[in-house]
C-alpha cells in the first residue's frame, strides 16, 4: 500500500463510526469491489495515509510493467490485492499465484483471469522453496508489521537461486504502526500491524535478515528494490 506521505487530516463526519468485519464487509473490501476510493489507512494517532485504489485497480502502469519484466516464472505475488499483477503475468505466459487475506481482493483476482488464494503469506503454500520470483509491490513490506519475520518467511518459499521484488516508499521513512482502513466517511476496519520502509531501511532491513540488495530503480515516483537470497 504505497502513498504519498502522510499528512494530517480531519475526521470526516459528526455522526456513528462503525467499524466492520475485518476484511469482509470493511471499506477495504468495498472499494476493491467498485474499484473507487477515497480510502485511508489512519494511524492511531489520527493522521491520514491516501491509498491508490483506483492505481490497484487499474491495468498495469509503467512502474508495474518494470517490475514485471524482472520475474522469472513461477512467481508469488504476496497481498496480490485486485490481482493486476497476477493477471499480467499470466498474460506474458508466467506462471503466477497471488495470495490474499481479503476475500474481496481474491474475487477481483480470479474475475481478472489470475491464479489466487485466500490465504496469509504466513500460512502454508504451495511450492514452498521453488518460487522463483516473490513479489511484495504496493507497500506491501509492511505486512505483519514486522518486515524482518516477513523477509525470514520469503525466504522460506523462494528458490535457493530466486529474487524478492520489493516496493519501497519513495521517501525516507522506518516505522512501525498500528493501523485501520478507513473510508471518507469515517466507516472503517479493525486495527491491525504494520509498516512502513523507504529505499535505505528496506536494504538495511534485508541485509540484516540475510538478504542481498542486486537491483534497486524508480519509475513514475515508484521505488523498488531487487534481493537475492
Amino acid at each position: 500500500m504505497t502513498a504519498p506521505p502522510i499528512a494530517p487530516v480531519p475526521r470526516a463526519g459528526s455522526g456513528t463510526r462503525t467499524t466492520a468485519t475485518a476484511w469482509v464487509d470493511d471499506p477495504y473490501a468495498h472499494a476493491l469491489r467498485t474499484g473507487r476510493g477515497p480510502l485511508f489507512l489512519r494511524r492511531s494517532d489520527g493522521w491520514l495515509l491516501p491509498l491508490e485504489v483506483e492505481r490497484w485497480c487499474a491495468e498495469p502502469d509503467a512502474a508495474d510493467s518494470a517490475l514485471l519484466r524482472r520475474c522469472r516464472g513461477p512467481v508469488l505475488d504476496i497481498g496480490c490485492g485486485p490481482g493486476r499483477l497476477v493477471a499480467a503475468l499470466g498474460g506474458r505466459g508466467l506462471p503466477a499465484l497471488g495470495v490474499d487475506v481479503s476475500p474481496a481482493a481474491v474475487a477481483r483476482t480470479r474475475g481478472a483471469g489470475g491464479a489466487v488464494l485466500h490465504r496469509s503469506v504466513f500460512d502454508r503454500l504451495p511450492a514452498e522453496g521453488r518460487w522463483r520470483t516473490a513479489l511484495l509491490a504496493d507497500g506491501n513490506i509492511g505486512i505483519g508489521g514486522d518486515p524482518s519475520a516477513l523477509l525470514a518467511r520469503v525466504r522460506e518459499l523462494l528458490a535457493p537461486d530466486g529474487r524478492l521484488l520489493a516496493e519501497a516508499a519513495a521517501y525516507d521513512v522506518d516505522e512501525r504502526l498500528t493501523v485501520r482502513v478507513e473510508d471518507a466517511g469515517g466507516r472503517h476496519g479493525g486495527d491491525f500491524p504494520w509498516a512502513r520502509l523507504g529505499t535505505a531501511a528496506l536494504r538495511r532491513t534485508a541485509e540484516a535478515a540475510g538478504w542481498t540488495a542486486v537491483g534497486e530503480w524508480s519509475v513514475g515516483g515508484r521505488c523498488f528494490v531487487e534481493l537475492a537470497r
